[in-house]
């Protein structure tokens, strides 16, 4: 196992139990991303090419963790991880009959203030 699957492998579960801050979650995503890059033996203007994005903006991906939505799903996208996305705002799914009638029905719109 290489150094950045073994970092990698880690860091989720570092970010499993501390996942409360977002600067740690947008860290850690770059992380990520990096280890994820240089498994695929990409540079980052391969990537950044691949994906769509300036170099720069890459860059400070990588190390800061600021980008933008759309810059992430580029990234995961060019590195073969976008389906991954499609489960992460995805409804709770209910397991049992009990869990169902205990959920309240489902708000169409936001309260009115």
């Amino acid at each position: 196992m290489s150094y950045y699957m073994r970092y990698s492998h880690t860091m989720a579960h570092i970010l499993a139990l501390d996942s409360v801050s977002p600067a740690a979650i947008a860290a850690d995503l770059a992380a990520r991303a990096r280890a994820r890059r240089l498994e695929a033996n990409l540079t980052q203007q391969g990537l950044a090419t691949r994906a769509g994005i300036s170099l720069g903006s890459l860059k400070r991906f990588e190390r800061t963790g600021a980008v933008s939505l759309q810059g992430l799903i580029r990234i995961a996208v060019a590195l073969g991880l976008g389906e991954g996305f499609a489960a992460v705002l995805a409804a709770k799914e209910l397991r049992t009959l009990d869990e169902m009638l205990a959920t309240p029905p489902r708000r169409v719109r936001g309260r009115r203030r």
